[in-house]
Order: C-alpha cells, then structure tokens, then sequence
C-alpha cells in the first residue's frame, strides 16, 4: 500500500539543524529536477519582491514568506511529517502514532510537493511557500504540475497489484497518477455532492491514521472504506467504483448534516 499525501501551507520553520541535502531525500532520481526547482525558486525570491509576490500566488500580507524561500539554500531542515503543519497533518497526528504504525507511516506515506516533487515523512525539508499553481518562470510556462509529471512517472512505484490511495488535491493529483495499480481517492462532500474542503483535509488525515493503525495493510478497496467508516464520526462512508477504465474507486465520507 502507497498513501499519497497533499502538503499544507502550514509549515512549522525549524529553529535549528542542517539545511537540506537534495540527495538525501528520497528517490534520488529526482535530485536534478529538484536542484533546478530549487535554483528556479530561490532566483525568484531573490529578485523583484512584486514579481514572486505575483508568481508565487501570494497577497500583500504574505509576501514575508519570499524571504523565506530567498533562504532556502542555507535554512534549517527538519523531518517533512514535522514541517507541515496543516489540518490533515492535525489529524494523522505522527506524534501519538504507535511505534509500528510510525514505522508504516515513514515506509507507506509519500507527500506531494511542488518543490522536492515527493518527499517521505522522514526526509529532512526547510519551510518553504510554493503551490503547485505557482509559477517559476525559469522552470516552464506550461505550470509544475506538467513540469514535474515526466520525472515523477518515471520514478514512483506503480506496479500491478499495488493499492494507492490518494489525499491529494486536484492540482498536486495532475502531477503523478498510476496507470497500473489500484488508484482510491478520498473524499468528503455534503449530502447533495458539494465538496467541502476543510472537512475533507480532516477526513483524509483520520483515515490516513486509520490505515496505518490497522496491523496488516489494505489490499482492496473495500479495506480503505472499512477503515474510513470506522474513523468517520461525522457522516456515512460510500464507496463507488471507477467510473470508466482506469479511473480511481472512491470513498466518500458524506457530511450528517
């Protein structure tokens, strides 16, 4: 089982420790295309304040955080899982983990970024701000998602038989989806089909929990939403099949109210 996890905004700056060592992180095929999105990012930073305000997606009140990827380079790094600090993150909660199921989340869990393309929970990051609907005008014009997509199909796992479940977003889910494995992405909606996002952030993290609680991993759809129907106290679980070949099954937690 592979658990694809978003990044958050929220993100906790070490206060102290090595900066980040590209071939250290995970999948060290990918250092190249990192070394680049690095140079791009920090280029950005470094130059007009307006201009990475502009690309980076940010308001006038956020523009303290172009500083902070100008120093990305020489910045203090620490374990990714306790960098990102956003409402899933909450809700896993990696701290209070058991030790076996700590164990499975650092084997089974990858985070999307639109910066290091994957990391594992384990791999040492800085803080940094980029979405993966920035834009890095030295990388490409045609968006990080398409930037990234060649690297990441040709390094992740995607073997038949494998069960990928999928927390992530739109933008960061164009990045990389497997065509051979078992594809589930998780869901939260009111009763009459209406995404909610916050409640969805909070639900993919209990039931990333929940996975890595269970002692012996899903293998099957179903597996996914037993676990989800058991983490969901705030509505009923549905699981629907592909809705064409090669689609993702879904589970969907449906709001009570």
């Amino acid at each position: 089982m592979l658990v694809l996890l978003p990044p958050s905004e929220g993100k906790r700056a070490p206060d102290a420790g090595a900066p980040i060592d590209l071939a250290t992180l995970t999948f060290p095929a990918l250092t190249p295309r990192r070394e680049k999105a690095l140079r791009g990012l920090v280029k950005l930073a470094n130059g007009s304040r307006k201009r990475a305000v502009e690309n980076l997606g940010l308001s006038a009140g956020q523009a303290a955080e172009v500083d902070r990827d100008a120093a990305l380079p020489t910045a203090p790094a620490a374990p990714a899982g306790e960098v990102y600090t956003g409402v899933l993150f909450q809700h896993l909660d990696l701290p209070s983990l058991t030790p076996a199921a700590r164990a499975r989340a650092h084997e089974q869990v990858l985070v999307a970024s639109a910066l290091w393309g994957v990391v594992a929970l384990d791999d040492r990051i800085p803080a940094y701000r980029l979405s993966i609907g920035a834009r890095i005008p030295a990388l490409t014009r045609s968006g990080l998602a398409a930037w990234w997509k060649p690297a990441l199909a040709a390094t992740l796992p995607d073997d038949t038989g494998q069960l990928v479940v999928d927390m992530r977003s739109g933008g960061y889910a164009a990045a990389w989806r497997p065509r051979r494995a078992t594809l589930i992405e998780v869901k939260a909606s009111t009763a009459n089909g209406r995404p909610i996002s916050h409640m969805a952030k909070a639900v993919r993290g209990t039931v990333t929990r929940g996975l890595l609680m269970e002692r012996r991993a899903a293998t099957t759809p179903e597996d996914v939403a037993a676990v989800a129907e058991r983490g969901a106290d705030v509505g009923r679980v549905e699981l629907h099949p592909p809705a064409r070949p090669g689609a993702a099954w879904v589970v969907n937690v449906v709001a009570s109210n």
